[in-house]
């Protein structure tokens, strides 16, 4: 099938949203919210609310009283929320970057142990990420990778403790998951309280995955994620009990979030991530229902929310 749809103007598209049923308090604001924001991406927020099923009514709007503001509301709600969880997620990804070079560093004696294939469980899978480190390390303009660059022609990779520091969250988190079972692998796991290391693999997908949801804006809100968290009880910390593991939605953002809370607690105590989450949830946004977004009734008594 050939797309064969006609872009249309700011005016045409606020006519074809009323059409649908949606209200307007101020069309004048709209209009610039539209222009700068653009229908394409508001229509993730309003998709929920329509009759997107039968062809006959166009993606009519179900609520009659739904209103174009409310729409904005929930946009704005979601661009916090990405702005919350990112600056956690930083926090995730240094002290990861930190733990992984300064383990592996110490035991193996070998400033570059991240280039040795044996320590990688597939080989094929280990050249690819050695080539996206390589591809990381050449595209950085970080005065130390230069540095480098200038001062030392052998080996053509800086040590671990710069180069991981220049390679994506992503490139991170493939990393852990290829290498071998370890001794090190298991203690960076334990001094982030997990037990397992392949429970902190999956972590690290589905952190990475997220911060690429945030770092390019798209929404957090009502999505179902690719990655399915593995919610484990057994930690080293109070996490969640094994019913609470086996009730909460693994592909939604309330089940990442508690791994994420899980971790900072872990690496920066005293943190105010739960503080601003209940500001955000707390404030009214008319549209918003904590359900979609996987939590349950009783979230904050949860262990790890406590």
């Amino acid at each position: 099938m050939k797309y064969t749809k006609s872009p249309i103007s700011v005016d045409e598209q606020i006519a074809k949203l009323e059409k649908r049923g949606l209200n307007f308090l101020d069309k004048t604001s709209a209009r610039e919210y539209l222009k700068n924001i653009g229908c394409y991406r508001l229509r993730s927020y309003t998709y929920p609310f329509q009759n997107n099923t039968d062809p006959d009514v166009d993606h009519a709007f179900i609520l009659k009283d739904i209103c174009f503001e409310d729409i904005i509301d929930l946009y704005l709600f979601d661009r916090r929320l990405r702005n919350l969880i990112f600056n956690e997620l930083e926090k995730i990804e240094v002290a990861v970057r930190t733990k992984m070079s300064l383990v592996y560093s110490v035991s193996t004696e070998d400033p570059w142990w991240f280039e040795a294939a044996e320590r990688y469980k597939d080989k094929n899978f280990y050249e690819k990420l050695v080539e996206n480190i390589k591809a990381d390390v050449l595209r950085s303009n970080e005065d130390f990778i230069r540095h480098y660059k200038e001062k030392y022609d052998s080996p053509e990779m800086p040590p671990s403790w710069m180069t991981l520091e220049v390679v994506s969250f992503g490139a991170l988190s493939r990393m852990y998951g290829l290498l071998r079972d370890s001794r090190e692998k298991q203690k960076i796991a334990e001094e982030l309280g997990i037990r397992k290391s392949d429970v902190l693999s999956n972590w690290l997908h589905a952190f990475s995955n997220l911060r690429n949801c945030c770092a390019h804006h798209s929404r957090i809100w009502n999505r179902r994620f690719a990655i399915h968290l593995k919610l484990s009880y057994n930690t080293t910390n109070p996490f969640l009990s094994k019913s609470e593991t086996e009730t909460l939605e693994h592909n939604k953002i309330f089940a990442i979030l508690c791994a994420v809370k899980y971790i900072v607690d872990i690496i920066s105590p005293g943190n105010s991530f739960k503080k601003n989450l209940v500001a955000l949830l707390n404030d009214r946004h008319l549209l918003l229902t904590l359900k979609e977004m996987g939590f349950p009734n009783d979230w904050e008594n949860l262990p790890v929310w406590r």
